[in-house]
């Protein structure tokens, strides 16, 4: 818990800075990014070793009162905060949690089947796709790692082409990545970090800043040799009786040029027909 918290506290801190906080910055040299400790201590209005043993993980009970201090302090937002508040109150048994259940209900397979213009597929809280429909599979023909949204992200070269916005996407899938895994501590999450921690310097930078963010863009970007650009909106589904696991559906704003580039991709990728494959269940 202490670690987990003291990760946190210190990945926040050091992209706080005193302009943020209205500390003036006169003459003031900086070894290290963000706020000091005693700044943060002293707008919380906590002593500098009661938050010093926070980032070491030797104090175990902060209050309420101090973490809303800290999110305060910290700026953060809803989301992070509760966040913060999660990592307070895990005890020396928490930290792991039941393998997630990747059974996708028949009843979202169907709906899925019908949607020939429509990309959608089901991830479980780790990004993992479990199931996706021929027009999903249409935007990422050919890729090898579209087993998981964070795999084809960071260590799909081809997604940097495919996607125009490529460096805010990767933010935000990482950013949801900590929102939709919590506080669990799981080995299927801890084996996936470290996967891509070896393998990608951008993923190291961007799980290091501790974002946590459910929320995604409105739309998202796509350019292809074949149809040129596209934009579609989405839209994340919860899905009741199955939790962790979400429906993700992409559409195009009808009659728009991007409708036609998503049809038009659909047409030139091999071994498509007009009523679509069958289901790829990919787990």
């Amino acid at each position: 818990m202490s670690s987990r918290l003291g990760e946190f506290l210190r990945a926040r801190r050091q992209l706080t800075t005193p302009d943020q906080v209205g500390l003036r910055q006169a003459g003031d040299r900086r070894r290290t990014p963000g706020l000091r400790r005693q700044e943060v201590a002293m707008l919380a209005g906590v002593s500098i070793d009661y938050y010093t043993r926070l980032e070491q993980g030797r104090e175990r009970r902060p209050s309420d009162q101090v973490l809303g201090a800290l999110a305060g302090v910290l700026q953060l937002g809803p989301e992070a905060a509760r966040h913060l508040h999660d990592l307070a109150r895990l005890t020396a048994g928490d930290g792991t949690s039941p393998e997630q259940e990747d059974r996708v209900h028949p009843d979202i397979l169907r709906l899925m089947e019908t949607w020939h213009d429509k990309p959608a597929l089901v991830v479980n809280r780790l990004l993992d796709i479990l199931v996706q429909n021929s027009a999903f599979e249409a935007l990422y023909e050919g890729l090898e790692h579209r087993d998981n949204i964070m795999r084809l992200t960071f260590l799909e070269p081809a997604t940097r082409e495919i996607w125009l916005d490529w460096e805010d996407e990767a933010h935000g899938v990482v950013a949801h990545l900590r929102a939709a895994a919590g506080t669990g501590c799981d080995r299927a999450l801890l084996e996936l970090v470290e996967e891509l921690s070896r393998a990608s310097e951008d993923f190291r930078r961007m799980w290091a800043r501790h974002d946590v963010r459910t929320k995604t863009p409105d739309a998202i970007r796509f350019r292809y040799p074949d149809v040129g650009e596209l934009s579609l909106s989405y839209q994340a589904l919860s899905i009741d009786g199955a939790p962790g696991q979400k429906l993700v559906v992409f559409q195009a704003e009808p009659g728009s040029p991007s409708e036609r580039a998503l049809a038009g991709l659909r047409a030139v990728t091999p071994l498509r027909s007009a009523e679509g494959r069958p289901m790829k269940v990919s787990r």
